[in-house]
Order: C-alpha cells, then sequence, then structure tokens
C-alpha cells in the first residue's frame, strides 16, 4: 500500500520505485492496478454514494451558506488528465490544448468534494458531449435523478413560482431546466453582469476542488505513462480519497464546530 500512495502522491515511474521497494517494474504495475481497484471499489459506497433528495437538499444549503447561491446542487465541469497516446489511438485523445488526454468530469459540492464522477472520455471531446454521455448527464437529462422539487427562492414571497433545483456550469454547457450557465458576454446590461458574478462564485468550487486534487495527487502534475484503461482506475481512485482526506480535513471539523452550537461555547469561554 505504501508503495501506492507514494506513487499517487508524488507521481513516481515504475522504475523508481521498483529501485525503492526492489520490486520488479512489472509487478509494482500490478500492484498499483490492484490496489487502485481495490480503493475504488471498497470506498465508493462510503465516500461517493448515489445522492438521495436528502442529499441533493443538503448540498443546495450548504452552497447557499457559502456562495449565497440558492438551488444548487452541485458544480459541474471536466478536467483533462495527461495520459500517453495508446497504440492505434489516432487523435482520439488529443485535445484542444494540444496534449493526449482523457476527460475527468466531475459534480463538485460546496465543502469541494466529489458528489460524482466519469472518468475516460477522449481527450478530443467537449464538456457538454461528455456529460451528455455519461450516466449522470443521461439521467439528469431524462429528469431521473432524483432531484428535490422545486422550491421559492429565499427572500420571496410564497406565491411566486418555485424554481427547479439546478447544477452550474460554464459557457461549455448546454443550457437546461436543471443547469445553468452564465449569460454570454454580448448585450450584457447590469442584471446579466450580476448574475455572471454569482454565477461564478459559486462555480469556482469546482475549479478549487481539481486544484486540491492535483495538488495532493501529484501524479496529475506530469503525463501519467501508462495504458488509458489503467489512468481511468488511478483517476477513481485518486477521487475516492480525495473525498476521503476531505471529510476527516481538521480544518472542516472545527468549522462546523464553531458554526454550530460549538460557536456559544467559544464565545463564552472567549469573553470569561
Amino acid at each position: 500500500m505504501m508503495d501506492v500512495v507514494e506513487y499517487l502522491s508524488t507521481g513516481m515511474t515504475f522504475s523508481s520505485l521498483g529501485y525503492e521497494f526492489q520490486i520488479a517494474r512489472s509487478t509494482i504495475g500490478t500492484i498499483i492496478r490492484e490496489t487502485c481497484e481495490a480503493i475504488w471499489s471498497t470506498l465508493k459506497e462510503q465516500e461517493m454514494p448515489e445522492p438521495t433528495e436528502e442529499v441533493w437538499l443538503g448540498i443546495a444549503d450548504q452552497f447557499y451558506l457559502k456562495t449565497n447561491f440558492p438551488n444548487c446542487v452541485g458544480t459541474i465541469d471536466g478536467k483533462h488528465i495527461r495520459c500517453m497516446n495508446p497504440r492505434r489511438g489516432g487523435s482520439n485523445f488529443f485535445n484542444y490544448k494540444k496534449f493526449f488526454s482523457i476527460v475527468l468530469m466531475a459534480v463538485v459540492d460546496a465543502n469541494l468534494r466529489f458528489v460524482a464522477i466519469d472518468v475516460g472520455a477522449y481527450g478530443k471531446e467537449g464538456d457538454s458531449t461528455v456529460f451528455r454521455d455519461s450516466p449522470l448527464g443521461k439521467k439528469l437529462y431524462s429528469g431521473s435523478l432524483n432531484l428535490p422539487p422545486p422550491r421559492c427562492l429565499p427572500n420571496t414571497q410564497p406565491e411566486e413560482i418555485p424554481q427547479p433545483f439546478v447544477m452550474v456550469g460554464d459557457e461549455a454547457f448546454k443550457l437546461h431546466t436543471n443547469l445553468l450557465k452564465p449569460y454570454p458576454s454580448r448585450n450584457m446590461n447590469a442584471t446579466k453582469r450580476v448574475f455572471n458574478y454569482r454565477l461564478s462564485r459559486c462555480r469556482r468550487n469546482v475549479e478549487c476542488a481539481f486544484g486540491v486534487l492535483a495538488n495532493k495527487w501529484r501524479i496529475f502534475h506530469t503525463p501519467i505513462l501508462v495504458q488509458p484503461s489503467f489512468v481511468d482506475k488511478i483517476v477513481q481512485a485518486c477521487c475516492i480519497l480525495h473525498n476521503f482526506v476531505r471529510k476527516r480535513d481538521v480544518r472542516d471539523y472545527f468549522a462546523q464546530y464553531f458554526m454550530g452550537a460549538g460557536a456559544v461555547h467559544f464565545q463564552r469561554s472567549y469573553m470569561y
């Protein structure tokens, strides 16, 4: 297990790990692949379960508390994971950034944890296409995602029309009843500009989550020199470990403590 954690956290090559642990390069590859598969299959139901209506409501409440954006159940975006072009891969993995990659499509909550991920799409595909063809996207567009029923926005009158719960993405995604994106830059007015600001304030969570993921698991700083199917297992394991660490982050624990009943105890202790 130690060699797997070192591989994911440092991005060392199989050869370097083989010299360090005195294990053959092929054996290192087998150990890492099997361990990543075990991490995903063992921790998925615990760290990234399929969201229920109650979970979506909790995510929306956290987003409103932290970003002041109501009825948001997740921010969505894609990240290109560098990999080597497989034999006979052609231009399928060559993306618009001019390197070979697979796409990690992710939905992130307000605490920078991954709610759902889809890994393995060709790098040449656009984010909107990848999301549309992913299991989560199919459920969203078919209306079978178990989202809560629409509710009125905060500070509005009860007789106003309830608004649906939505995911928030960038300009690359297709507008939908349950997916919002910014107004285009042309024909902007003050109202649209304020809306784009609020939406971007909410959407940056997914960018921050990708940044935290890549800096904690530094294997993402260089091309992953294995076959794309192997890269999928590595990315899945890193995302699950990311959630595992974020859920147990001491800073988040104390933030929740001081925002809740613990804040009263802290204030009284400070006063006296």
